[in-house]
């Protein structure tokens, strides 16, 4: 990969989805700048659709207005096929767009590792032993695990009690374990480093006295009219409640509505879409015939082997109409060009100092 001459700026990218913006993100984004020593942070996000299958709370351009007045420099979009996908393509695509872009020195994420160390020695068990991990995880596939699980069982054996296994158990160490294979896989000359991860985790979804709280809480507290404001940096609250009482927000109703048209068109359809398969189809129409809003649809649809993620991102799949040789096409040959969401002074001054490094247009 090309690299910026030497008085030039410092660039580090960040993968994220801010939905939305809170107060974890503001320590990600001053946290990765000073350990990339960087004055740029440019932000992979994120559009409508998300990595665990959900459309997101407030649109893409409320989330960019919130980034850039938290201190964002550049917004670029990650296209669908990567956004909502699983962590290794999810992975894979932002690399893809940083690499693309030009000029990005580092890429920095959280983890509940906050070092490199045992999530390389990871990569390298993957790497080193991938047939094996492939033929392991689909005899347990078949047996009926769902992925997450096989995936960490056929780990933990092929590991032999290193003690860096551990590490692929939680959710932001597996996203850091596929950023760093995907620098790999690309030949990338971006540098990887990670902050750890404080206050909620992931899935936490009780308020908390520290004001950090997981962004799957804050969107709970706001579904049930919590408070919530003192989880979010004050500079990101009027984008995000302007939005809110404008209702620009999730409606969930409607989207069962709009589900249920799609599934309604019949299993013939329903089979040529991505991920929709061994019966899949059937299991989803008998599904929305008996449900009553999202959340009874994703649950009647849900089996052994599926964990409630993946049932949400086939259904966005679904949604929009996404046929498995579509998005074939669109993994094998990564993104096309790259999507600006929003740039500050600084950062439109970057886009103009990398202009030759781009790979991929804006």
């Amino acid at each position: 990969m090309l690299k910026m001459p030497a008085d030039s700026h410092r660039a580090v990218g960040l993968v994220t989805e801010y939905n939305p913006f809170h107060n974890g993100h503001l320590h990600h984004l001053r946290e990765s700048r000073q350990a990339a020593d960087a004055d740029i942070a440019v932000a992979v996000m994120s559009g409508h659709f998300l990595q665990r299958g959900e459309p997101a709370l407030v649109d893409k351009w409320v989330r960019t207005e919130m980034a850039l007045r938290a201190g964002v420099d550049l917004i670029v979009e990650l296209p669908f096929p990567w956004a909502c996908n699983s962590a290794p393509y999810f992975a894979l695509g932002a690399v893809q767009a940083l690499n693309a872009l030009g000029g990005i020195d580092a890429l920095c994420f959280g983890s509940e590792a906050g070092e490199l160390a045992p999530l390389q020695a990871c990569v390298d068990l993957l790497v080193a032993r991938a047939d094996e991990f492939a033929r392991g995880t689909e005899d347990l596939l078949r047996q009926g695990m769902n992925y997450p699980e096989a995936r960490e069982r056929v780990f933990q054996a092929l590991g032999e009690g290193d003690p860096s296994v551990a590490a692929l158990a939680t959710a932001n160490n597996i996203l850091g374990i596929e950023y760093l294979k995907g620098l790999r896989m690309t030949g990338s000359d971006i540098q990887p480093l990670t902050v750890r991860r404080v206050g909620a985790g992931y899935h936490d979804t009780g308020p908390r006295e520290d004001r950090i709280a997981s962004a799957t809480g804050i969107r709970k507290m706001i579904a049930e009219d919590q408070e919530f404001i003192r989880y979010l940096p004050d500079p990101v609250l009027p984008p995000f409640l302007e939005a809110l009482a404008l209702d620009r927000r999730l409606d969930t109703d409607h989207l069962h509505r709009l589900l249920l048209a799609q599934i309604f068109r019949g299993p013939d359809h329903l089979r040529r879409l991505y991920q929709v398969e061994n019966g899949l189809e059937n299991r989803l129409l008998a599904a929305a015939d008996g449900s009553a809003d999202y959340d009874s649809l994703v649950d009647e649809s849900k089996a052994r082997q599926y964990t409630r993620t993946r049932i949400q991102r086939i259904l966005s799949y679904v949604l929009n109409d996404v046929t498995a040789e579509d998005m074939a096409a669109f993994l094998e040959t990564g993104p096309l060009y790259l999507h600006v969401l929003g740039a500050s002074e600084r950062g439109r001054g970057f886009l103009g100092r990398c202009r030759t490094l781009r790979r991929l247009p804006l």
